[in-house]
Formats: C-alpha cells, sequence, structure tokens
C-alpha cells in the first residue's frame, strides 16, 4: 500500500503556509544571526581569545550544514512537523545551555552541537523544501524568496534587539529570552505539514530509492557545481556575521553602528531576497548567480579599501545586504528544476551542507587567523577571490531537468 502523496495546497491556505513558514524562518534565524555580538562580552568575562568563541560558532555551522540533509530525509520521508519540533527543542536548549556556558567545553557543547543540529532540524532550509512541496507551482519561486527575506528579517530584527537587551540585562539573561522565542516555532510549524512523499513519482517513471536519489544527483555535474559554488555564500555569511561585530570594534566603531550594519544587511537582504526569488522565475537561475557572486566579492574588496568609518559601514551593509541570501531562491529552484520536489529537502540540505562547511571554515579562520596575525585581512581577501570563482563555477550549469528512464521505453 502506497503512502500518501503531499499535494499542493488549496488557494485558501496559500497565505497560511506562506505566513507561517515565514515566521519560523524569522524566529530561527534571527537569534543565530546576533551571535557575534556575545563574542566579546563572554570572552571578556571568562577571559577567552577570539579563537574559543569563533571554533564555537565554527563547529554550529559545520553541524548545522552535516545535520541538514539528514533532517531533509526525514521530513521527505515522515513529514515536515515532528522534524521542526525535535529542532526547535535541541536549539533551544542549546541557546539555554550556552547562557550557562563558563569553559570552552560547554559553550562548544551547547553553542555549536546543539545549536548546530537545532538549526539543521528547524531553520529555513526546512521551510523552503515545505513550501517546494505545499505551495502551487507558480507560487514556488516567489515562496523561495519570501522565506529567504524572512530569514533576512530575522537578521533585521535580532541584533538591534540582542544589542539593547545586552545592555540593559545582560548577555545570560538575553540568552534565555531568545531560548523562549525559539520555542515559538513548534505551534507555527503545524501548517507545514507534509505527509511522506515516497509515492510522488510519476507513473511514467521507475519508483526512485533515496540512495538511488543520491546516486543520480552526485554524477550530475551541474549540481555538483552548484554545491561546490555554495561553499562561498557559507564562507563570507558566517565570517561577516560573526567576526563584524569585533572587527568594527578593532577600527574604533562603535557596537551600535555593528548593530546597525547587521541589520542593515538584513533589511536589504529582504530585497535582495525577494527580488533574486521574482528574477529566478524569469531569467537564467545560473547568470544570477554568477552576478550575485561577482557582486559580493567587488563589495567585499571596496570595503577593506576605502577608510573604515561609519558611514562606510552601513554603505557596505546595504551592498552586501542586497547580495546575502539573494543565492538561495535560485539555488534551491535549480535543485527542483533538476531533480523535482521528491527528495527536495534532502538534496537541497547537501547544497547546505557545502554552504556550512564555507561557514565553518570561515568563523574558524576568521578567529585562528586573527589571533595569529591581530587582523582579519586575509580572511577579507579570501573571501574576495571565493567570490570570483564562485562566479565561474556556476556559468557550466545546465538549467534543465535531469534525464531518467521512462516506463515502457522500448
Amino acid at each position: 500500500m502506497s503512502l500518501p502523496v503531499t499535494r499542493p495546497v488549496a488557494a485558501a491556505s496559500t497565505v497560511l503556509v506562506l505566513c507561517a513558514g515565514c515566521l519560523i524562518a524569522t524566529l530561527t534565524f534571527g537569534p543565530r544571526a546576533s551571535a557575534g555580538f556575545f563574542l566579546l562580552p563572554m570572552s571578556n568575562e571568562f577571559g577567552w581569545g577570539r579563537d574559543v568563541f569563533g571554533l564555537a560558532l565554527a563547529v554550529q555551522n559545520l553541524l548545522w550544514g552535516l545535520g541538514s540533509p539528514f533532517a531533509g530525509a526525514i521530513a521527505d520521508r515522515f513529514g515536515t512537523v515532528r522534524v521542526l519540533c525535535v529542532g526547535a527543542v535541541l536549539y533551544a536548549a542549546g541557546i539555554a545551555m550556552m547562557s550557562m556556558a563558563t569553559t570552552p567545553s560547554l559553550l562548544q557543547l551547547s553553542a555549536g552541537v546543539m545549536v548546530g543540529f537545532g538549526l539543521s532540524a528547524c531553520s529555513f532550509n526546512l521551510v523552503l523544501a515545505a513550501f517546494g512541496k505545499l505551495l502551487p507551482e507558480r507560487w514556488r519561486s516567489i515562496g523561495f524568496g519570501a522565506g529567504t527575506a524572512a530569514g533576512s528579517f530575522g537578521q533585521f530584527l535580532f541584533p538591534p534587539l540582542a544589542t539593547g537587551l545586552i545592555a540593559q540585562v545582560g548577555w545570560q539573561e538575553t540568552l534565555l529570552v531568545f531560548a523562549a522565542v525559539v520555542l515559538l516555532v513548534i505551534p507555527l510549524s503545524f501548517a507545514l505539514a507534509t505527509r511522506g512523499n515516497a509515492a510522488t513519482s510519476s507513473a511514467a517513471s521507475p519508483p526512485q530509492s533515496l540512495t538511488g536519489a543520491l546516486r543520480e544527483a552526485f554524477n550530475h555535474p551541474s549540481y555538483v557545481f552548484l554545491v561546490l559554488g555554495f561553499f562561498t555564500c557559507g564562507f563570507q555569511l558566517a565570517f561577516v556575521t560573526v567576526h563584524m561585530p569585533a572587527y568594527l570594534a578593532d577600527q574604533g566603531v562603535t557596537a551600535a553602528v555593528g548593530a546597525s550594519t547587521l541589520a542593515l544587511i538584513g533589511l536589504f537582504n529582504i530585497v535582495g531576497s525577494l527580488s533574486a526569488g521574482a528574477i529566478a522565475t524569469r531569467f537564467s537561475r545560473k547568470y544570477l548567480l554568477a552576478a550575485i557572486y561577482a557582486g559580493r566579492g567587488i563589495a567585499i574588496a571596496a570595503f577593506i579599501l576605502v577608510p573604515t568609518t561609519p558611514l562606510s559601514c552601513l554603505i557596505f551593509g546595504a551592498a552586501i545586504g542586497l547580495l546575502w541570501l539573494s543565492t538561495v531562491p535560485p539555488t534551491s529552484g535549480l535543485v527542483m528544476l533538476m531533480f523535482g520536489t521528491r527528495y527536495m529537502a534532502m538534496l537541497y540540505g547537501f547544497a547546505f551542507f557545502s554552504h556550512q562547511v564555507g561557514g565553518f571554515l570561515g568563523v574558524w579562520l576568521g578567529g585562528v587567523l586573527y589571533e595569529a596575525t591581530g587582523s582579519y585581512g586575509i580572511v577579507w581577501w579570501l573571501s574576495v577571490a571565493l567570490s570570483f570563482a564562485s562566479a565561474a563555477i556556476n556559468l557550466p550549469i545546465r538549467e534543465q531537468p535531469v534525464a531518467r528512464p521512462v516506463l515502457g521505453a522500448v
């Protein structure tokens, strides 16, 4: 007996699905995007180097990526709600334990392992996969852009909230507030209920196993190029999110300007993500990705070459914000175009794992090279080089569904 198939929701439910998914993306991305504002108070209180906090956040990024394909595979097989609820509990518990972390090992367990695995099961990755299965086809690219933009709104909303709460009540209490906020994901998740869809293959196509889907994807050069290019996105985003506040403090820029810079990144990324989702419905996704990565390289190079002032920080925040998560709608759209929606959560999860390996190296190298050289310069220029490498690697991608055998073909 075949399992029930997930069908796109009726028009009346589209808005509910979009709103719930976007709220989940905001609530899960916001606290994570504010992590850099805990670096200095925690390091100063416990006498840690920046490499200690950097390692914990690097582990978080790596495990977020490592857990994403498995969380996606479970969601593809058993439905989205269970995965989101477990992820929210683990994420909230990790943030709460982080408030009690007085040693590097506790920090790595809480902010690194628990938050990392929690994010893999409740962040916007699962939301986008649910959108791909639940929304009507004409809404999907817009949904991908909206879900990504909602994560950006969390980045706009939470950094000023974090700095204000840390100044008023302290960093431990701020973390506890954020842990409580993450638990709101649980009731919201029920609007994204998807059932196992092992029977979604077309009647004209042979059934495909999970291992068969993985083999097909990693033997497909375009998917491999897409996965490799996504590495750069993670490297840059994680490095800037975690180390930007400390970098600006080193340059004599106030914490308020640092918070405003990250908030501007989130605000302008709402525009960038929605625009990328709309553009991806009409134009080539691979050329859009190449343009985004090249644009990042230019923006980062300009930022580190000009004197650091509050104005240059805000301009950089706006410019990089337009390009921040705008890679996600065309990337997720290409995964769905190549392989369909059946194993989308898992296959996008593997692309996201590459993203988070980049995030691990960006955060970790930022801390290690700063302690070794007293500067973030090497990592900034490495980000520039990776931008243009990713722009080039996306160009050979073929934007078409993967060819599969048809049942009954002679």
